[in-house]
């Protein structure tokens, strides 16, 4: 017998040779109908794995990204030999599971139309109903070849790996392709009423512009309708609010073609930016931070020295002044630490603290540019502090409560990941271990949640990563917090400590909004351009019903303006009506309506852009409210 350790530390004895499906149905019947992968010993793998020795296994259903990966992967293939079906001849490319769902890359004459794609979604619902078994089996190198000689891009995807690395393939009825796996048993484990193909775009083949334009079809695949439903519901209002849409309609930022990456924020697009940004120096100046301001372009020679050059140097704009060489600069530490050594520091002066609304660039494949999603330049909220050692735990914890904070006015949720050190990186590995236990401490001081994220640190050090859920589920990675011990060393940075001698000091690089433009198109998605008062570029909009309340309706506006709101009138000559609605469409948070009866008592008729209506009241009753409202920032 072999011993294998459950999740929830059972040891249950099971014979050498059982599967993983096998003891699934031995723990339970409803968890073995619902199973779609297994991890053992930390790998996930098909449920039909034999075991052969003593391990940890834990069973993975949809509700496990194991088990949903497994599940979608197996879509994959169902779509790839569909295609092969109804189109011979294609050839295939790559096709992976990806996070809500699939895709499947195709060399083929024929142009996938979105008429072809309900053909092919109908043709993978008969794979679907032939419940085909899977069955995974490998090759030596030469076999494998042999198998795939008419398929050019699985011929180059074997040949790049090692030469002695056997070769995995997945066969289902007359379809076998190159795969490393998991999959589904057969293929009826698939719900056909929860399958659908959503669009084909273009690829190139390994995301490379120098090689051949592909097609790749999109799909989806869940276990429940229910979920299907849900799931494309969450996509059609993902585009609704689409930052890009929402953006054009209430004239916050504008794209142009000559300026491909670079974002123009309009007047109430600036407004919102200046909010944040006021928001973000109230905050630090009372967690003792000091705002600095550093170059945008600096020598190359910082660069290289800083260890940017030899990581990121295809990812900076560059430039020659007086025979010098120049790299506009795509993030702020550099600068930051011109500034700690422009003067003697003693650890009296530690921690130092320092914060810089940098506006950072970076070269972007035209391919990846999205609206302020992903931007080639972009303004970044970073801070730097340097500390003493003793002091690294305090500091992460503050930092951590500082994103707290921050966030809360939001009202997002978040999670957390720790990332370790990736294998291109500075530093001793000892100093990188000390500097992952220093991180792993302050959050377990704090009692945070976190996932280890092993490999994924910047170069020169372990980080935490903060990861937003807005409105619709989905996740934002923004805030950063990284220890570095590494360009203190390579810019032998000093303080004078209590025993008078010269020490090392310890750099954290940080950032809360991330990227500010990123997070405003964040904001406007969050939202759906509705944001809350303290950020509306409009806050209040003044409405006369008639000509009559125009004076009045003047009068009110002036007093609402002095008193630091911001407010517009509505004076066109339409019925009032149709000026709500358009100050609803507009995402206006507040309507003061005047007519006869509000000129004569001196009160404005309130209502809000959700069509509620707070009745009558004195501009000083309102401006009370809605003072209260932004200085809550509720």
């Amino acid at each position: 017998m072999i011993n294998l350790t459950l999740k929830d530390g059972r040891i249950i004895p099971v014979e050498p040779g059982n599967t993983c499906y096998q003891v699934a149905e031995g723990i339970s019947q409803g968890l073995a109908r619902n199973a779609m992968a297994a991890e053992v010993d930390g790998l996930v793998v098909d449920l039909n794995t034999p075991l052969t020795k003593d391990a940890e296994i834990n069973i993975l259903t949809f509700a496990d990204e194991g088990g949903r990966l497994a599940y979608r992967h197996t879509g994959a293939h169902i779509l790839a030999q569909a295609v092969l079906r109804l189109f011979p001849g294609t050839q295939l490319a790559i096709g992976p599971a990806i996070k809500d769902g699939f895709y499947y890359d195709f060399d083929s004459e024929t142009t996938f139309t979105p008429e072809l794609l309900e053909t092919i979604e109908a043709e993978m619902k008969k794979i679907i109903a032939e419940k085909l078994p899977i069955e995974h089996f490998i090759l030596p190198r030469g076999e494998a070849l042999a198998l795939v000689a008419d398929e050019p891009y699985k011929v180059e995807l074997i040949e790049d790996l090692p030469a002695d690395e056997p070769i995995s393939f997945y066969r289902q009825g007359e379809f076998t392709d190159l795969c490393a796996g998991p999959h589904m048993q057969n293929t009826g484990d698939l719900k056909a009423n929860g399958l659908c193909l959503q669009n084909c775009t273009g690829a190139y083949w390994r995301g490379d512009a120098k090689n051949k334009m592909l097609q790749r079809i999109y799909g989806t695949c869940f276990p429940k309708k229910a979920e299907l439903d849900e799931h494309l519901e969450r996509i059609e209002e993902a585009k609704k609010r689409d930052h890009r849409k929402i953006g054009r309609e209430l004239g916050l930022f504008l794209l142009r073609d000559e300026a491909p990456g670079f974002p123009f924020f309009l007047p109430h697009g600036m407004t919102i930016k200046n909010g944040l940004i006021d928001y973000w120096r109230e905050v630090h100046h009372r967690a003792g931070y000091q705002e600095i301001g550093t170059p945008v372009m600096l020598s190359q020679t910082l660069w290289e020295r800083s260890g940017h050059w030899g990581h990121y140097s295809n990812n900076m704009y560059t430039s020659n002044v007086d025979e010098t060489d120049f790299a506009i600069k795509p993030m702020n530490c550099p600068g930051g630490i011109l500034v700690y050594e422009a003067e003697p520091r003693s650890y009296r002066d530690l921690p130092f603290r320092i914060g810089e609304l940098g506006l950072v660039h970076r070269h972007e494949f035209s391919g990846a540019l999205h609206g302020l999603m992903r931007v080639r330049c972009f303004t970044q909220d970073d801070a730097h502090i340097l500390m003493t050692p003793d002091q690294i735990r305090d500091e992460i914890k503050n930092v951590i409560e500082l994103v707290d904070e921050i966030y809360s006015p939001f009202g997002f949720k978040y999670h957390i990941e720790l990332s370790t050190m990736p294998e291109d990186h500075m530093g001793e590995v000892t100093t990188w271990d000390t500097a992952i236990a220093a991180l792993k401490a302050a959050l377990d001081d704090l009692g945070k949640d976190y996932i280890i994220n092993e490999g994924d640190g910047a170069f020169y050090g372990p980080k935490i990563d903060f990861h937003l859920e807005d409105c619709l589920g989905r996740t934002w990675q923004c805030g950063t917090i990284q220890l570095d011990f590494n360009l203190p060393e390579r810019f032998d940075l000093e303080y004078i400590g209590p025993d008078g001698e010269k020490h090392r000091p310890v750099l954290i690089h940080r950032a809360i909004f991330g990227s500010l433009e990123r997070f405003i198109a964040i904001l406007i998605e969050h939202f759906a351009g509705a944001f809350p008062l303290w950020l509306a570029p409009v806050q209040a909009r003044v409405l006369p019903i008639t000509d009559r309340a125009k004076e009045a309706a003047t009068a009110v506006a002036a007093e609402l303006e002095a008193a630091g709101i911001r407010v517009d009138t509505d004076f066109r000559n339409e019925k009032i009506g149709y000026k709500i609605r358009e100050a609803q469409v507009q995402k206006v948070p507040y309507m003061l309506v005047l007519g006869d009866r509000e000129v004569e008592t001196g009160e404005v008729s309130v209502r809000t852009r959700t069509g509620g209506d707070q009745g009558a009241m004195t501009v000083a009753q309102f401006l009370t409210q809605a003072q209260e409202e932004i200085r809550t920032r509720a």
